[in-house]
């Protein structure tokens, strides 16, 4: 049997090289200009404005690499982080907590919840795709 032009294993093998990252941040600007910078570095970009919408989000498009707020409405980013780590399914996916505040008390408390890494807003393009090509990780 021969395979079609546009069949789906080169769809497929497509799919599993574009990073899916999961920006979640109640700042509509935050989150289109994190979306923005990361198309531009070939990423899959889904967007969740507070924690519930997060937590439906990462069941429903499975990231690669999670961006979370800290400060945000009804279920903060220590909160939302702590219950995406505690789902074995999830454990093991990166999780950078963003801030406003550069402080070493946020760092430390995003590393009890099991963030791997701090991004203090405003971020640049660069700043958001380095930490993506240094915590990011594809499975092929």
């Amino acid at each position: 049997m021969e395979l079609e032009p546009d069949s789906t294993p080169l769809d497929a093998a497509r799919e599993r090289t574009a990073m899916r990252v999961l920006v979640i941040d109640d700042s509509n600007t935050i989150r289109r200009s994190a979306e923005i910078f990361l198309k531009q570095g070939g990423c899959e970009v889904v967007l969740a404005e507070d924690g519930f919408d997060a937590l439906a989000k990462v069941s429903d498009h499975r990231p690669d690499l999670i961006f979370c707020d800290i400060l945000m409405p009804r279920l903060d980013g220590y909160q939302t982080c702590a219950i995406i780590k505690r789902n074995p399914q999830f454990a093991s996916v990166p999780v950078i907590m963003l801030s406003s505040k550069d402080g070493l008390f946020d760092k430390a408390r995003g590393r009890m919840v099991g963030s791997e890494d701090y991004l203090t807003k405003p971020f640049t393009k660069d700043q958001l795709l380095q930490a993506v090509q240094q915590h990011g990780r594809v499975e092929a």
